[in-house]
C-alpha cells in the first residue's frame, strides 16, 4: 500500500511537497525578491503550508493588486495552502474569497500610506464556523489615533469586517510607549481609551496599556499620580478597581 501510495504521487510529507510545489509554482516571478515557507506536517499524507512573497521595495500598488489576485486564484485551488504577501512594511494574507480578498487589500493601501505607522501584519483567524481576521500594528507615533483610525468606519482606514483581534503597540522610540487591543471577540478597549485621554489630556503619559477590560497607565515622575488616577477612575467607571496609574520610576 505505501508503494502505491507513493507511486500515486502521494507524498508522506503532505506539508513538505505543499511547500515545495509554492516554491515551484511561484519562483522567477518579477519583483517577487524571496519566498518564504513553512510547513505542518500534521499526519502521514495530510499537512499544510504556508507560503509569503516577499515583494521588492517600491513595487507599486498596481503590481500588488495583481500580484494579490493570482495568489488569491492559487490558493483557491490548493486549499491546504496558506498564501501571504509582504509589500512595503505590511504582509497580509491573501484568501480564496474575492470580497475579503479586496478588503484586505484595501487596508494594505491604506496602512501603508499612514506614516503613523511602522509594521503590520493581517493574518486569517478564521474557524470552520466564522471569518476572521487578526491585525497586529507598530505605530510610529500615537499608537491610540492609529488604533481609532483603524475601528473607525469612514476614517482614513475601512475597517475590515470580522475582526477577531486588533493589536496596535508603539515602536520602540515612539513616546509615550502605549500598547491598546481589542479582546479576541473584537471587542473594543472603549473605556481604557477614555481613561488614557483624560489622564493625557492634563498630564504627561510615559506608557500604557488599554484593553477592553483594563487600564494600566504610568505618568510622569513629576505628576500628580493621585489625581491623575481620580481622572482615568472617572472617565471608566465600569473598569472599577482595573485602573490602574502608576508613576514613573525611570530616571
Amino acid at each position: 500500500m505505501l508503494s502505491l501510495l507513493l507511486l500515486c504521487g502521494c507524498a508522506i510529507d503532505k506539508g513538505t511537497a505543499l511547500a515545495a510545489d509554492f516554491n515551484e509554482a511561484w519562483a522567477g516571478t518579477p519583483d517577487v525578491t524571496k519566498i518564504h515557507t513553512t510547513e505542518n506536517n500534521t499526519l502521514p499524507f495530510a499537512g499544510m503550508a504556508t507560503g509569503t512573497l516577499v515583494l521588492k521595495d517600491g513595487t507599486p500598488a498596481d503590481r500588488v493588486t495583481g500580484l494579490a489576485n493570482d495568489l488569491r486564484r492559487y490558493v483557491a485551488e490548493h486549499r491546504t495552502t496558506t498564501g501571504r504577501i509582504t509589500a512595503g512594511s505590511v504582509t497580509f494574507t491573501v484568501v480564496a474569497d474575492q470580497e475579503r480578498a479586496d478588503e484586505v487589500l484595501a487596508l494594505w493601501r491604506s496602512l501603508t500610506a499612514d506614516d503613523r505607522m511602522l509594521t503590520g501584519d493581517i493574518s486569517d483567524a478564521s474557524t470552520k464556523e466564522a471569518a476572521r481576521w487578526r491585525i497586529e500594528l507598530t505605530a510610529a507615533a500615537d499608537a491610540v489615533a492609529l488604533f481609532k483610525d483603524v475601528v473607525a468606519d469612514g476614517e482614513q482606514h475601512r475597517p475590515l469586517s470580522d475582526v477577531m483581534s486588533l493589536r496596535i503597540r508603539a515602536g520602540r522610540d515612539a513616546r509615550p510607549g502605549v500598547a491598546v487591543e481589542t479582546d479576541f471577540n473584537g471587542a473594543l478597549p472603549t473605556e481604557a481609551i477614555a481613561a488614557y485621554e483624560a489622564v493625557a489630556a492634563r498630564y504627561t503619559v510615559v506608557r500604557a496599556f488599554l484593553t477592553p477590560d483594563r487600564a494600566s497607565i504610568v505618568v510622569a515622575k513629576d505628576a500628580e499620580q493621585a489625581r491623575a488616577h481620580e481622572l482615568a477612575e472617572a472617565a471608566a467607571p465600569g473598569l472599577g478597581a482595573d485602573v490602574k496609574v502608576t508613576s514613573d520610576s525611570g530616571p
